[in-house]
């Protein structure tokens, strides 16, 4: 819970309006295929997903 709730970004809102983007046009267009993008930007905003490939350094601690 503490994941959802911390370290909201531009990033973050940026995919959480997407979300809602995508959803407003799936109603109002009848395009199943925007739920689609809806859940997915939905997801990555909730959850905090969507680094790319070596974007999300993890520290690296010594085992000394």
């Amino acid at each position: 819970m503490n994941r959802i709730r911390s370290n909201w970004h531009f990033m973050r809102f940026f995919r959480l309006a997407l979300a809602v983007f995508s959803g407003w046009q799936a109603v109002e267009t009848g395009q199943w295929v925007f739920w689609l993008f809806a859940v997915f930007f939905l997801l990555q905003a909730i959850f905090h997903f969507g680094c790319g490939p070596k974007g999300c350094s993890v520290p690296k601690k010594s085992n000394l």
